[in-house]
């Protein structure tokens, strides 16, 4: 575990501000823009957007008005991710109207919730009676989850226990039927009701909550319940899918501490991850902890994107095989990278690696932030990493494939994530532990935290993603003493660090250097060089063979036809001239671009010809991939030829 078995914690967001050069405007875009806009499209009022039905779904359930259910089995978690997201806002920016609206919602759940505790309107009102009869597709243990996420970080940003207290009736139910001889093999077909029954556990410390869990991770891939389900009688048919279910699809083709890669759909398989590791940590189970590294290192090794992307195919939105990472037909759901922030914060919390936190901080740097426009109000669910927009058609193997963002979707699951995940995106920041502070993400703001017994507050002023500087004041009512742990992220060259004014070589642990605090107060700062530099691929993976891509810091780069002209597959990238930077703070919003030196293919010929093609110099410009198509649409590419 961490260091001496100690158990490190997040921060709590009402103890912290974010005030941050970059990030400062994504948290307003959440606030002012993304939350107002989804609540529209929840309430079905945003014209020209596919109609949500969320919440007329949850008055029907509660006998408020007349209808049938409409949308996804899984419709209601639009509005648990939504509360969730103004949960985070409001300890940021309190703001009574929005907490009227969401209390008021609240009671609406709360009014569709059944005596027992259940909830979930597609089954209230379509197949009253007949809960968790369809595990495999039903999906109602996945939003179950949502909501128990919902109902935590509402509790916690405002005191209110109303949601957490229907809830814990919803997770007591649960733990009934999921303990009675009938269900005693049963699995969820979606995993995320680990993560948040975890997330329940250490809120209300309920041992039963942490239990059930643990017994859902330690049942997968022991058991063909799922398989079998179909044939139960008690079966209701969802998705009216004849396929045989896949036991890989949903993670469940071996016990996971026998798993060795991971496999099938990658939001699943990575939410369960990120309850495997609460899991591993709280009961601190070495040999869960092991497959979870095993299975960290398969996917960042071999089953990544340099985006931080995952799950590459549009087929089952899954993992499919090592080093199979297409560019231009890339599924990699917004929702997927989310999971593997969260799956990687949860390894590092554990094991006190500051790796794991390289690989949370390059998912939301770049797939997670390109999931949203700039106005918050049109949104990515796949991510590639080349699009030529005419090739993006029907029944075609990139029909998933979108060149501009889309107002909302009919499986609108990504938009209210990337929105609960941007606004708290501060509990990523710092973790606390036994008379240490560890700085993982280079977010500036003032901090409240413990070292040891002594409360101290942290101010932290950074300047990336543009510059490597960060400076760190602490400062407590009594003398300090204790570690400071800052990570030093892979892309840090040249790391430089002062303590109160003198510079110092910090011993480094787990990749975080480590100054020892004393005194009243302390100063700190650490510098160092982060380039923009070419990235080159390992040679099994095709796609990448002969290309090179541009990162900053925790940025990946990409071209666009705005700014190169069109046919950017005509584009070669000079290896051997340098890189130049430039900050622009008219473009988007204020954005460092980087420009390199190469050739553009000049053909003469028709679609095949003899005559190889000629060359002329050319000048290529780069602008971060998470701020991509927010301009006129056209080609976008990440992976450039070399020059030959």
């Amino acid at each position: 575990m961490a260091r001496n078995g100690q158990r490190l914690r997040e921060l709590s967001l009402r103890d912290l501000t974010v005030d941050d050069g970059f990030w400062n405007e994504r948290l307003r875009l959440v606030t002012d823009e993304m939350i107002p806009y989804q609540l529209d499209t929840l309430m079905d009022r945003v014209p020209g957007a596919p109609p949500s039905r969320c919440v007329r779904n949850l008055r029907i359930a509660a006998g408020l008005e007349q209808g049938t259910f409409e949308g996804f089995v899984f419709q209601d978690t639009d509005l648990a991710k939504w509360l969730e997201a103004v949960a985070y806002s409001l300890t940021r920016k309190p703001d009574p109207a929005l907490e009227k609206t969401a209390d008021e919602l609240i009671d609406l759940v709360c009014q569709a919730q059944r005596a027992d505790g259940y909830l979930n309107s597609y089954f209230s009102t379509l197949h009253p009676g007949h809960q968790f009869c369809n595990l495999k597709e039903g999906h109602e243990l996945y939003t179950a989850g949502h909501f128990i996420e919902a109902a935590v970080a509402y509790f916690e940003a405002t005191g209110k226990e109303k949601l957490l207290v229907a809830m814990c009736r919803f997770a007591d139910l649960i733990c009934r039927v999921f303990q009675s001889p009938e269900y005693e093999d049963a699995v969820p077909g979606h995993e995320e009701i680990e993560l948040a029954l975890m997330r329940l556990y250490e809120t209300t410390h309920r041992e039963r909550y942490r239990a059930m869990a643990y017994d859902f991770i330690n049942r997968r891939g022991t058991t063909d319940y799922l398989s079998r389900e179909a044939e139960m009688p008690r079966f209701i048919d969802v998705w009216h899918d004849r396929n045989p279910y896949i036991p890989e699809y949903g993670q469940a083709q071996a016990p996971v501490r026998e798993q060795t890669a991971a496999e099938g759909h990658a939001v699943r398989a990575l939410y369960l991850l990120s309850g495997m590791a609460d899991a591993a940590g709280s009961y601190e189970d070495e040999g869960l902890l092991d497959a979870c590294r095993r299975l960290y290192e398969n996917v960042t090794q071999r089953r990544m994107y340099i985006t931080g992307g995952v799950g590459s195919s549009g087929t089952l939105e899954r993992f499919t095989a090592d080093f199979d990472l297409p560019n231009d037909s890339a599924y990699a759901e917004s929702c997927a990278s989310i999971a593997l922030a969260m799956f990687s914060k949860r390894m590092a919390r554990v094991t006190g690696e500051a790796r794991f936190m390289d690989t949370a901080e390059l998912a939301l740097y770049n797939t997670v932030l390109a999931g949203v426009a700039l106005d918050g109000k049109s949104f990515f669910y796949v991510n590639p990493l080349e699009v030529t927009p005419s090739f993006c058609k029907p029944a075609t193997d990139k029909a998933h494939v979108e060149p501009r963002r889309r107002k909302w979707f009919g499986c609108a699951c990504c938009p209210p994530n990337i929105a609960r995940t941007v606004a708290s995106v501060g509990g990523y920041v710092f973790f606390t532990g036994d008379g240490e502070l560890r700085l993982n993400l280079f977010i500036g703001g003032t901090y409240k935290a413990r070292l040891g017994e002594t409360p101290v507050t942290v101010t932290v002023q950074s300047e990336l993603p543009w510059k490597g500087r960060v400076s760190l004041e602490v400062k407590a009512r009594e003398c300090l003493e204790g570690r400071l742990l800052i990570r030093i992220p892979d892309y840090a060259e040249n790391p430089r660090f002062t303590l109160n004014g003198a510079s110092l070589d910090p011993p480094v642990e787990k990749g975080y250097a480590v100054l020892e605090l004393t005194g009243w107060s302390a100063r700190a700062s650490f510098d160092f060089d982060m380039p923009a530099r070419l990235f080159y691929a390992d040679p099994r993976v095709p796609a990448d063979a002969g290309k090179a891509a541009v990162k900053k810091g925790p940025l990946v780069y990409c071209l666009e036809e705005t700014d190169n002209g069109e046919t950017l597959s005509g584009l070669q990238i000079d290896p051997e001239e340098p890189l130049s930077e430039r900050f622009e703070p008219a473009l988007l919003g204020g954005v460092t671009v980087v420009e390199a030196r190469g050739q553009r293919t000049v053909w003469d010929g028709g679609l095949y010809s003899a005559k190889p093609p000629g060359r002329t110099p050319a000048t290529l410009r780069l602008i971060p991939y998470c701020f991509w198509g927010n301009r006129e649409p056209g080609e976008m590419a990440v992976w450039m030829r070399l020059k030959c």
